[in-house]
């Protein structure tokens, strides 16, 4: 499998993802996967000055990104997909990419969130996104450094249903 990481971030590329999580899986291409940036030039030049030197990048919609990876494009090298939200990720298994694992990383808070743990708050359509990536067989963790142990993230999210 060409995905070696998967992860939500809402920060999408910045210290913890491009020093930690690109050197500790040998990352050789980031995917940022969103519909919006794609079209915000501001938004990819500043995605593409936080890529670690050395590791390439792509910036795509889902649809694009699911034909890519379905295509076998990315097969030779070490995948890293990031996304801000869960709904990016449900659309990459809607198209038929295929996810062992998703991190679910940073997610900020806002007026209409609730807190899942301290870096990780939700709205309700996060919670129906991450049940429907669940019920497709991907399993969720939650780690924010590769040093950290992994927890299993359903646990957590019922937590706050």
């Amino acid at each position: 499998m060409t995905i070696v990481a998967a992860r939500i971030d809402g920060r999408l590329i910045h210290g913890q993802v491009a020093n930690l999580w690109t050197t500790s899986r040998n990352i050789s291409r980031i995917m940022v996967v969103d519909d919006d940036i794609v079209s915000n030039d501001l938004e990819k030049t500043a995605l593409k000055l936080a890529t670690p030197a050395g590791v390439k990048l792509s910036i795509l919609n889902i649809e694009k990104a699911a034909t890519n990876i379905l295509a076998g494009k990315y097969d030779s090298q070490r995948l890293m997909v990031v996304a801000r939200r869960p709904d990016r990720f449900l659309g990459l298994l809607e198209r038929g990419v295929t996810l062992e694992e998703l991190n679910v990383g940073n997610m900020s808070q806002t007026d209409e969130t609730r807190s899942v743990t301290r870096s990780i708050n939700v709205v309700d359509k996060d919670i129906q996104d991450f049940d429907a990536i669940h019920a497709k067989g991907t399993k969720l963790i939650a780690q924010m450094v590769p040093g950290d142990s992994p927890q299993d993230f359903m646990p957590l999210l019922d937590k706050v249903r």
